[in-house]
């Protein structure tokens, strides 16, 4: 009996794991794209109008999100290695 096309035994390449991964990376783009919603003077922070410390802020968030993205998939690329010994 022949295998349905797409299964040939292996994990599938569209995980939960890899969506969050991708949910993570993406968060950043929308969050700077979306101008209108930073795009003011107030509140201030130590004197820094909003537009500023707000798109700082955003570097440090992207560095965690995109530190947790690359954490996920590499846990499950070795889970997958692991499995296929």
């Amino acid at each position: 009996m022949s295998e349905p096309s797409g299964t040939s035994g292996r994990p599938p390449l569209v995980t939960t794991t890899r969506v969050i991964a991708g949910v993570c990376l993406v968060i950043p783009f929308v969050a700077m794209l979306w101008v209108g919603s930073y795009a003011k003077l107030t509140p201030e922070f130590i004197g820094i109008p909003f537009f500023y410390w707000y798109q700082m802020l955003w570097v440090f968030l992207s560095s965690g999100l995109t530190y947790a993205a690359y954490v996920m998939v590499r846990r499950e690329e070795r889970a997958r290695k692991e499995a296929a010994k």
